[in-house]
């Protein structure tokens, strides 16, 4: 839907985990993709077990991007679902208080609001070897969009990292949560959200502010090109890893990360500080984190999904509640 839109850059840079550096590969333009994508049905990774005491929390790591060709079904995982009291969805922030129409009338200032400030173009507002390599990977994976290079980096690196996981026979959207989404609702299972609720009064002024700000956004371009530069074999190593259940390889895997800075530059604008948008990732993960623990307490059994990087991280979500006292079993 249009309306969300005006809160999606925020929302999903705050849901991005720290971030691993990678050195930059020495020919990026020639970078080679030797891993073979499994195709068909896969059954994914097994379940992590969050227990105290009687009850359980079942939670499913899911991984973007998976391979294109591949299918997630799990008949033990939506058994699983099925037989719990309660499912909760991925956590996440809500942006409310503007109306459909309303909405609708925010797209101009919206998609202004992704371009650079005063006509300037990204060969203006990068420094000329990080433009050279973008030129590189650009003539790769965008060579006929023109109106990409008035965009903010940020938002240009976003760009060219979608077209460059679909080029390289990957897709971000998984359909695993709408799957078990649609299996909790059939067999009348409770669906909780988690989420931060953020109320927008003024919503044309604070795109306005944040069109005409400055975004330390350069960090964010300069990772997003390293990522494409040299992790992708390795995304398609790691969504093999996810669609057979190989824990083990996933954690053996890094997870070089360029939401980090993107985030960030984003959620560190004026306008969002203003806004308190800062203070987003710590509120989500606090969100999901009471869920969890009113799941458990609440619940005999309660189902969750998480991204498979809020599992394995060295300060995970469920770190955490091995801290508060809960055990933690992670899946063979």
């Amino acid at each position: 839907m249009w309306v969300r839109r005006i809160g999606y850059w925020l929302s999903v840079c705050a849901l991005a985990l720290p971030m691993a550096l990678v050195a930059q590969a020495s020919d990026p333009a020639t970078a080679q993709l030797d891993t073979v994508l499994v195709t068909g049905t896969q059954l994914g990774p097994g379940l992590w077990k969050v227990s105290k005491d009687d009850h359980v929390l079942y939670v499913l790591g899911i991984q973007s991007p998976v391979p294109k060709r591949m299918a997630w079904f799990s008949e033990d995982v939506l058994r699983t679902v099925a037989e719990s009291q309660v499912v909760l969805a991925p956590p996440s922030a809500n942006f409310t208080g503007i109306g459909f129409f309303r909405g609708l009338t925010l797209l101009p200032s919206l998609f202004r609001a992704r371009e650079n400030p005063d006509k300037q173009t990204l060969q203006d507002v990068v420094p000329p070897e990080l433009y050279a390599r973008w030129q590189s990977l650009k003539a790769k994976y965008l060579p006929r969009s023109r109106k990409v290079e008035r965009w903010r980096p940020v938002f240009a690196g976003f760009k060219l990292y979608e077209e460059a996981i679909e080029e390289s026979g990957l897709r971000s959207d998984t359909g695993v949560w709408k799957t078990v989404r649609k299996y909790a609702k059939k067999h009348d299972v409770d669906i909780v959200l988690p989420a931060v609720e953020i109320t927008l009064t003024e919503p044309r002024d604070s795109l306005k502010a944040f069109a005409q700000g400055e975004l330390n956004d350069i960090e964010c371009f300069d990772r997003t090109l390293q990522r494409l530069e040299t992790d992708l074999d390795a995304m398609r190593a790691r969504a093999n890893a996810w669609a057979v259940g190989d824990i083990e390889l996933l954690r053996e895997l890094p997870f070089p990360d360029n939401n980090a800075a993107c985030r960030d530059a984003l959620l560190n604008a004026s306008v969002s500080t203003e806004k308190g948008f800062d203070q987003l990732p710590a509120q989500i993960r606090e969100a999901w984190l009471s869920a969890a623990e009113a799941a458990l307490a609440e619940h005999e059994q309660s189902f969750a999904v998480l991204s498979i990087q809020q599992l394995l991280d060295a300060n995970s979500y469920l770190d955490a509640l091995a801290a508060r006292g809960y055990d933690i079993e992670a899946p063979e």
